[in-house]
């Protein structure tokens, strides 16, 4: 599939994530949780996608919480956006975030050490793993 591809195909498999890597990729996750129905996760989708396409040495992934309530649903998202930047070596950020490009932009060049794994932050990471095309940030 292509970026261009309709707006029912939800997951795509596109030149903003490299999802031929393997489990010994050690770059960060970043992570938009979103829900289709909101209209703010929509509007940020694109701009979600350019810091994507400037940030190459991150893996970002958008994750439907309830098309994927088995592995986002102990988030207990509340408000959308929500962020979540992690590897296996542990959590950098999750929270939610203004929707705007700028702002994860800024999130990013700032990073700080890792902080230990959450049980639900492990079993997301390995979902995005087994099946990262699944979660592709251009994918509709």
């Amino acid at each position: 599939m292509t970026p261009n591809a309709s707006p029912a195909t939800r997951f795509s498999n596109t030149a903003l994530t490299d999802f031929s890597t393997t489990a010994a990729d050690d770059r960060l996750w970043v992570v938009c949780l979103c829900a289709e129905w909101c209209g703010a996760c929509r509007e940020y989708r694109p701009l979600f996608e350019l810091v994507a396409r400037d940030h190459p040495q991150f893996r970002f992934a958008w994750v439907d919480i309830e098309d994927h309530a088995e592995i986002a649903d102990d988030f207990d998202v509340e408000t959308f956006p929500t962020l979540l930047i992690a590897s296996e070596a542990g959590t950098r950020f999750l929270g939610p975030l203004l929707p705007h490009a700028e702002t994860l932009a800024r999130l990013l060049d700032a990073l700080q050490p890792a902080q230990a794994l959450a049980p639900e932050v492990a079993t997301l990471l390995g979902a995005l793993q087994r099946e990262p095309q699944a979660f592709s940030v251009a994918g509709r």
